[in-house]
Order: structure tokens, then C-alpha cells, then sequence
């Protein structure tokens, strides 16, 4: 019990350490002041979101149990930032050009954050629109593969060739053939998306055990039904390895992408800020990407928690 309410307040007391640096220790002279302590605002948020979460689990068990796992890993993130925090803020250890401080960084937060919300919406336009495309293509040229070998004899040696390619290498050659950039980092995004996708859904489906297509056959099943209803569902974690795989793929390529000639996005803010050397909105245009990204992946694990109920305990991720 009490090593459990150790870990409970862990992060608390981490907290508590990053408000009392950020208070009573001054910034260093050679950092560029923020007109307002974001930092330290972020930190009264967080605190007050923590107390009140842990308040409410003492009232309710799985909120309590939650809390547990978390905080220990959330008192060492508050810690890292304490450090950055006095690394750049504090002392200025480190090249004030390239490392701002962590109040300038949320700074960017509130004054750019009606940009930042159009540069969102365009980049998950543009990622949504990409991956859609490739997943799609993928799954598809997966079953294929992994279903047909006549097929898969003559589609494989592509896969093999084109695939490990990165798909931000074609821009010379997407570009020309392409009438709009729009549309070519929608084929380099769908690109980066194929490839993991293929591979996995065909290789999962290869791997399904001989056994299954059997007694389908034995209870009489058509091909189409050992496809849908024997074969894709039993690859399914495969596949989802697939889609994590091509999130960061396309997360990665999404960057890349939106710097050639794209007007709006995540990408293209971040190559505009570096070029103009503003690199607190850099690190806060990062950040936004780490964010996305593990909303995304989160939300793939729900599904998969979903539809692979069925698997609980037996598949290892």
C-alpha cells in the first residue's frame, strides 16, 4: 500500500521540484526573456489536472490502478523537462541560438496557435488523403501476395525492389510527373504507407496455419470465404504491425513532403521557422508531430484491442 502511494505522489513531488526551479532560480542573462512564464503556466495545469486525478482515485479502483503505472513515468518526464529547463533556461549550457528556452517554446503554443491549428488541419488533410491511398493499395497488393503464388512471382521482386526505397527519394522524379506538389506528397505519403503494409499482410497471411484452410475446406467454405473469414482475420495482427509500421512512415514522409511547394502544414511550418532560425517554434512544430503521431497509434491499439479481443493474452506487442 505504501509503495503504491509512493508512485501516486512521485509525480507530484516532481512537480513540485520543476515550479520551485522555475520560481526561485532566475533565468540565465544571455537567454532571450519570454514576454510571460508559459512554462511555468504549463506546469500549474499539469499540477492542477495531477492533484485532481489523484484525488479521484481514491474514490474509484481503475482510475486508481491507471494512475499507479503512469505516474512513475510521468514524474520521470516532468523531471527530463526540469532538466531541460535548467540546461537551456537557467544556465544556458548549451548554444542560445539553437536551444531556446522552454518558456519561449510554449510560447508558440499561444501566439501562433491559430496557424498552428490551420497547419494541422492541412497536414491531416494531406496525411488522411496519403495514407488512405496507401493502405488500401497496400492490404490489397498484401492479399494478393500472400493468396496467389503465381501472382506473388511476379508482384514480389517489385515489392522487393521499390519498397526499401524511401518514398521522400522519388520527389526529383514525382515532381515532373505530377502536375501539382499537392499531389506528389500525396503519392510519396501513399508510397511510405504501401510497403510496411504489403509486407505484413502478406507475410501474415503465409504464416497462417495450414490447419485453418482444412477444416474450411472440410466444412465446405468457398475461396472467397478462407479469404475474408479465415485468412485476413488470422493475419490481422500482421496487419496492424503493418499499419504502425507505415504511421511513422508516413509521419516521417509527411515532413519531407510538405517542403516541396506545399503552402500549409506541419512540414512546411517547420522548414519555414528553421529557415528564419526561430527555433523555439521548431521545437514546438516537433512536438506537434510526436503528439499526432501517438494519438494516431494510440487509437490504432484501440482498434486492434477491439477487433482482436478474441487474441487477448496470447499476442505479445
Amino acid at each position: 500500500m505504501i509503495v503504491k502511494q509512493i508512485k501516486k505522489v512521485s509525480v507530484i513531488i516532481s512537480l513540485l521540484l520543476a515550479i520551485a526551479v522555475a520560481v526561485f532560480i532566475p533565468n540565465s542573462a544571455s537567454q532571450p526573456e519570454a514576454d510571460k512564464p508559459y512554462f511555468l503556466y504549463f506546469l500549474y495545469i499539469a499540477g492542477g489536472i495531477i492533484v485532481l486525478i489523484y484525488l479521484v482515485s481514491f474514490l474509484n479502483k481503475k482510475v486508481s490502478e491507471k494512475f499507479e503505472n503512469t505516474a512513475p513515468l510521468l514524474a520521470g518526464g516532468v523531471l527530463l523537462l526540469n532538466i531541460i529547463n535548467l540546461i537551456c533556461s537557467k544556465y544556458s549550457l548549451l548554444p542560445v541560438l539553437f536551444f531556446p528556452s522552454l518558456d519561449r517554446v510554449f510560447a508558440v503554443f499561444v501566439k501562433d496557435r491559430s496557424l498552428i491549428v490551420q497547419c494541422i488541419l492541412a497536414s491531416a488533410k494531406l496525411l488522411i488523403i496519403g495514407f488512405f491511398v496507401g493502405a488500401a493499395l497496400g492490404f490489397t497488393t498484401g492479399i494478393v501476395v500472400g493468396f496467389n503464388k503465381k501472382l506473388s512471382y511476379w508482384i514480389n521482386p517489385f515489392i522487393k525492389i521499390i519498397g526499401p526505397i524511401p518514398a521522400t527519394s522519388w520527389s526529383p522524379l514525382v515532381l515532373s510527373l505530377f502536375s501539382t506538389s499537392y499531389q506528389a506528397a500525396v503519392f510519396m505519403i501513399a508510397l511510405a504507407v504501401w510497403f510496411p503494409i504489403t509486407v505484413m499482410t502478406s507475410n501474415g497471411i503465409q504464416n497462417v496455419q495450414q490447419t485453418y484452410f482444412e477444416v474450411a475446406d472440410t466444412l465446405g467454405a468457398g475461396k472467397l470465404y478462407k479469404i475474408f473469414k479465415v485468412g485476413i482475420p488470422a493475419a490481422l495482427p500482421s496487419v496492424f504491425l503493418g499499419f504502425f509500421y507505415a504511421t511513422t512512415g508516413s509521419f516521417i514522409t509527411l515532413v519531407t513532403a510538405e517542403m516541396f511547394g506545399c503552402k500549409s502544414g506541419i512540414g512546411w511550418y517547420l522548414n519555414w521557422q528553421k529557415s528564419m532560425m526561430l527555433y523555439a517554434n521548431v521545437y514546438a512544430g516537433l512536438i506537434i508531430l510526436a503528439v499526432l503521431c501517438n494519438l494516431i497509434i494510440t487509437l490504432l491499439f484501440k482498434i486492434k484491442d477491439r477487433l482482436l479481443g478474441w487474441q487477448k493474452g496470447v499476442i505479445k506487442w
